[in-house]
């Protein structure tokens, strides 16, 4: 079980079992929400999270699937807490930063490499996928 949730604390969430993956997203949208160089995602069915308190909502017509994206975050703060892909609602992907313990998740892959800024380097022996996966 992982714990975690926004900067004010009006947000909070439980994931149960372990993560389907743990992804480094490097695409425009992600990275524009996260404000970083990309995106860290705890990636986890629906029905595996729970969250308590009032999730404000956007939803992200800019994917290359032509589904939008549900990108979902504390109304009172403005941390991104999950982003729910339209083309399958039952898988999540969770802000790896809201996490309690967000040492816990390092990338296992990285996707949308095709989007990495130049100064970005990834680890050696990381998947690197220059779209999505699969």
């Amino acid at each position: 079980m992982s714990q975690g949730g926004c900067n004010c604390g009006a947000v909070r969430y439980r994931i149960e079992g372990a993560p389907l993956s743990v992804a480094a997203c490097h695409c425009s949208n992600c990275r524009r929400q996260s404000g970083a160089a990309y995106s860290v995602n705890i990636i986890v069915k629906a029905s595996a999270i729970t969250i308590e308190g009032e999730l404000a909502s956007y939803l992200d017509p800019d994917t290359s699937s032509g589904q939008p994206v549900l990108r979902e975050y504390c109304g009172t703060c403005g941390s991104p807490i999950r982003s729910t892909p339209q083309a399958d609602p039952r898988i999540v992907a969770v802000k790896a930063g809201t996490a309690d313990a967000p040492g816990d998740f390092a990338p296992k892959l990285h996707i949308w490499t095709k989007s990495r800024l130049p100064w970005v380097e990834i680890p050696a022996g990381l998947p690197q996928f220059p779209e999505n996966v699969g």
